[in-house]
């Protein structure tokens, strides 16, 4: 059985920061990719940043020089630093995935999403 699990969500002030973490864990062989995701209300689920298992990083315009992914491959874990928060960074913030398992010596791919974790930017 496969879990995602995110944490580090919270309320903090505008300039402020906050770190997401999202740890996979199971029956799992490697990690192809994982990422993070936001939907603030009202609007549709955007990309955020994603770091391959090579350690390729890739960011929304929004969040460039001020965001930064990272990983820990040995702990399957993925962390999101948020610095020099805003407003419109307000969302639901949700990890993503892809993974590869195994299971009776046969080797798949799934993609996975956690259950999200609310991070509000307020004075």
């Amino acid at each position: 059985q496969v879990q995602v699990v995110e944490s580090g969500g919270g309320l903090v002030q505008p300039g402020g920061s906050l770190r997401l973490s999202c740890a996979a864990s199971g029956n799992i062989l490697s990690i192809i990719a994982m990422g993070w995701y936001r939907q603030a209300p009202g609007k549709r689920r955007e990309l955020v940043a994603t770091i391959t298992k090579g350690g390729s990083t890739n960011y929304t315009d929004s969040v460039k020089g001020r965001f930064t992914i990272s990983r820990d491959s040995a702990k399957n874990t993925v962390y999101l630093q948020m610095n020099i928060l805003k407003s419109e960074d307000t969302a639901v913030y949700y990890c993503n995935a892809d993974l590869i398992l195994t299971e009776r010596d046969n080797l798949y791919t799934e993609n996975y999403w956690g259950q999200g974790t609310q991070v509000t930017v307020s004075s």
